[in-house]
């Protein structure tokens, strides 16, 4: 068996539990059971698309390190593949190839974030140095690497371990639950923590369970689809619930119910806007309990207006989610066009 790679786990983390080089976390916990019970909710089979255009936003007012799609056809010398007529022996019936490649920010829109994507400064060997690690004790440099400074490399950086293609392998289906928070708080900004997530369940009937997906609606990504591409950030930061990662309520909760997975419409899952002391704590507790501690994937910028509404025309909450990312080695987070089926 092996040995972990760590003497001492963060408080309230499940590092070890599911096997020392463990890289799926909480998704273990989708396995077949999970994928029968949603297709146990597949009744009608109607299916939504559960993802933005991926040029939404738009520019990176929202994020300035992301970038938005750019999309350029294929070249072979000066040859551009778009509108391309390949060469025959019948110059009247030549066939036409247009080819295309695309350049983006792979968080920067409707998107997975891999366990990779938030570590923590953390002493795992318990030597008094704390580390860069991330979920299950895998180590920066050495398991989530930085090849920018290295020439000859085919990449800039590779997760050599936590990396997106895990999730894609495993195939991200099983059973979802909506939560329509629009519905209980409506569309302003509303920070959620246990108490209020738990009236929001009470009000809207929704009962969750361990191994299903957790899906809020907050209507943050459909104020930012009826801006065309022009994001207005002062808007947008008075739209839309966010979690309340500070909420120590609501940590425990996502510990104890056994979720596999958070997906919401909105940006980051939870609030971004607080106010940090300069000795405080991590500026995403969320993703670092996520993340970092649970292994639990999150998701973000999905859009979920019009399953809400059918779901609830029909008193229902629950249903078949199938959301893969890409199978891109060593990436830290996807794009996905998750597809629920109802």
């Amino acid at each position: 068996m092996n040995q972990p790679r760590w003497k001492k786990r963060p408080e309230g983390s499940n590092w070890g539990d599911f096997g020392s080089d463990d890289q799926l976390g909480r998704v273990n916990l989708i396995g077949s059971e999970q994928v029968l019970k949603g297709v146990k909710e597949v009744h009608e089979g109607i299916t939504f698309c559960l993802s933005l255009p991926l040029d939404i936003p738009g520019g990176k007012v929202l994020n300035p390190r992301r970038s938005p799609p750019r999309l350029s056809p294929t070249a072979l010398g000066d040859d551009l593949y778009i509108n391309f007529p390949l060469a025959t022996h019948t110059p009247t019936l030549r066939d036409v190839i247009s080819d295309d490649q695309v350049h983006i920010s792979l968080q920067y829109s409707t998107q997975w974030d891999s366990l990779a994507h938030v570590g923590a400064l953390f002493d795992g060997d318990d030597d008094g140095k704390p580390e860069c690690r991330y979920y299950n004790g895998f180590l920066a440099e050495q398991d989530v690497l930085n090849l920018s400074q290295k020439p000859h490399q085919q990449h800039d950086s590779y997760a050599q371990r936590l990396g997106v293609e895990t999730l894609a392998v495993h195939g991200m289906q099983g059973r979802a639950v909506l939560v329509d928070l629009v519905r209980v708080f409506g569309g302003g900004r509303t920070l959620v923590g246990y108490a209020a997530l738990m009236d929001a369940l009470e009000h809207l009937d929704v009962v969750v369970e361990r191994g299903d997906m957790l899906v809020l609606r907050t209507g943050f990504a459909e104020a930012l689809l009826d801006m065309q591409g022009s994001p207005q950030p002062d808007v947008l930061k008075n739209t839309g619930a966010v979690l309340d990662g500070s909420d120590q309520a609501l940590l425990e909760w996502i510990t104890e119910s056994g979720i596999a997975a958070i997906c919401a419409d909105n940006y980051a899952v939870e609030n971004l806007d607080r106010e940090l002391a300069p000795d405080c704590c991590s500026k995403l507790p969320l993703h670092h309990h996520c993340l970092f501690k649970l292994g639990l994937p999150l998701a973000e910028l999905w859009y979920l207006k019009d399953l809400a509404e059918w779901l609830h025309s029909r008193g229902r909450t629950r249903f078949l989610l199938t959301a893969p990312p890409l199978r891109l080695p060593g990436a830290i987070g996807s794009p996905v066009t998750p597809v629920a089926t109802v």
